[in-house]
């Protein structure tokens, strides 16, 4: 059972020109078709779940989860990372579930709403770093908030997003803020806010660089070469998944996604980890909708979410293979969190600024 942090695995990719898709888990039969896309593609996996995640699936399942899929696939690293955590408390019950990676998530507040400050930020994140790396764990942090530059407002997603409208420098995460940050806090991996946003509904139009600020990346790489960048809200909302709602009972309006091709240009210049969630939610719902209007008398949950899970199979796979982690599961060696603390103890896991 290889579990592994995120900051062995992101620092391969680094070594190695390779993004890391992030799929959140939200039940059983995402995570046995995340975790089949990776074994079909010799693919390392990050599996990401958010605390509304852990309270629908409940922790003790989730807990159990994860290390059953870690044990399923022994030849895979598993790295298995809290998602958006909001405060110290939730990131070490993540840690005390036995989770190896934590996002400390200091843009917001801890009621995950309100838009906080950089000292505060700084702070919190700071906390987590101290704990978490006694541990081995590694840690995401955030600098800049999420959400639309089009409309300046967030989307809500999973209880986590701000209320009401930001202007949009705040929108943006500052460069010289970001190494700021991480020189102060000592994070693992950065999240930055470049006009993405959680949810389906991210563009009202194919984006451009008014409204996704793929520039801001390479400035913020320029700035910190060695530090490993993290897209949130990422997904691309495939034109196909939206046909396969609206075709079988949906009401969908026209919306995308981020292009696979801007994630990839980001992969080239430090990005190494690609949340993705809607995409799967897409896949899976979708195929429900399509197999129950065509077996309308059919009540079989296994034959209703079959369709889904080979559906996100196939998302997945390919992601692995866009992001060029396809093939690297078995270059990795897996080092266990008692190493990599003892490796943060003797300073040899620094800040990667």
């Amino acid at each position: 059972m290889a579990l592994i942090s995120l900051r062995q695995l992101l620092d391969h990719a680094g070594e190695n020109g390779y993004g890391m898709p992030a799929f959140n888990i939200t039940n059983l039969e995402t995570l046995q078709s995340v975790m089949q896309a990776a074994d079909k593609t010799n693919s390392p996996v990050l599996l990401q779940a958010s605390r509304s995640a852990r309270k629908y699936v409940d922790d003790i399942f989730i807990k159990h989860m994860f290390m059953a899929a870690a044990e399923r696939y022994p030849h895979l690293p598993v790295c298995v990372h809290l998602d958006h955590g909001n405060e110290l408390s939730t990131c070490m019950s993540a840690m005390e579930l036995g989770f190896t990676s934590v996002m400390m998530d200091g843009s917001l507040m801890a009621d995950a709403k309100t838009p906080s400050n950089f000292d505060y930020n700084v702070s919190e994140t700071s906390a987590v770093v101290e704990m978490a790396h006694a541990r081995g764990v590694s840690v995401e942090g955030e600098i800049g908030v999420l959400g639309s530059l089009e409309t300046g407002e967030g989307e809500k997603e999973d209880g986590h997003g701000f209320e009401g409208k930001l202007e949009k420098k705040q929108l943006l995460t500052d460069p010289e803020e970001a190494k700021a940050f991480v020189e102060a806090t000592g994070v693992d991996a950065l999240a930055v806010a470049i006009g993405t946003s959680h949810g389906a509904y991210k563009f009202s139009r194919r984006p451009s660089g008014d409204i996704l600020a793929m520039d801001l990346i390479d400035e913020i790489h320029a700035s910190l070469p060695n530090t490993h960048l993290v897209m949130h809200g990422a997904s691309t909302i495939p034109e196909d998944l939206q046909a396969l709602i609206n075709d079988h009972g949906g009401d969908i309006p026209t919306t995308f996604g981020v292009p696979l091709e801007e994630v990839e240009r980001g992969i080239k210049n430090g990005v190494r980890k690609v949340n993705i969630d809607t995409d799967i939610r897409m896949a899976m719902s979708g195929s429900m909708r399509k197999f129950l209007t065509e077996n309308r008398s059919t009540f079989d949950l296994r034959a209703i979410l079959q369709p889904g899970r080979e559906r996100v199979v196939a998302l997945c796979a390919e992601r692995n293979e866009r992001f060029g982690c396809a093939g690297m599961a078995d270059k990795i060696r897996p080092l266990t969190l008692p190493q990599m603390a003892d490796r943060y103890a003797a300073g040899q896991m620094r800040a990667v600024a």
